[in-house]
């Protein structure tokens, strides 16, 4: 059993823009695993998704920052930011391992994500190396025997995407209650309308 005082949960992703769904799933993992904290690590590009409509990802991790203020063991990091981009996940665990020796970390990721591990740069190292808190994702079925790693959290299901909200945005319509209303306070200030 891992040490919750040294393990932190990362949480990577667009969150383009980060909706109730992702905040549900980190605040459910957090209190249901071992863990010190969730880091939702903004990916500034993705090498698996296009960025045609991805938003600065300045902008993304202040929505995020906005949505998780005051929740104890949530943080925003922007570690992925400074290196190499698109952004791989082994790179990024390496650059924090280097960084902080004394935490465990492990990577919490959806089940549509999680069945292309194998594709992932290193993605054999990853599952034989880091624990992996794998989400149920509508449509999605889990191997957990796929490592010995491998752990499924049964977080509640909200079918939300961040793909949805945007084209409910182009489309004016109200994407309340999907998005925490400091969100939707920013994405009325402009973002998104020209995308």
């Amino acid at each position: 059993m891992l040490d919750k005082q040294t393990n932190i949960g990362l949480y990577f992703g667009s969150f383009n823009p980060v909706h109730h769904g992702h905040l549900i799933i980190a605040n459910h993992i957090l209190q249901n695993f071992e863990l010190k904290e969730v880091w939702f690590v903004v990916s500034p590009q993705n090498p698996f998704k296009s960025t045609g409509s991805l938003l600065n990802e300045n902008h993304r991790i202040h929505f995020i920052r906005e949505a998780i203020e005051g929740e104890k063991g949530l943080k925003a990091s922007n570690v992925e930011f400074n290196l190499p981009k698109p952004s791989y996940t082994i790179d990024t665990l390496t650059y924090l391992t280097e960084q902080f020796p004394n935490y465990r970390f492990s990577i919490i990721v959806g089940g549509d994500s999680f069945q292309n591990i194998l594709q992932w740069k290193n993605g054999k190292s990853i599952l034989e190396n880091y624990q992996i808190i794998v989400y149920n994702r509508p449509g999605f079925t889990i191997n957990p025997k796929i490592g010995k790693n491998v752990r499924v959290a049964n977080a509640p299901l909200l079918e939300i995407s961040s793909t949805q909200i945007r084209e409910m945005i182009k489309n004016n319509l109200s994407i309340r209650y999907l998005v925490p209303d400091i969100v939707i306070k920013e994405i009325d200030k402009g973002l998104y309308y020209s995308k």
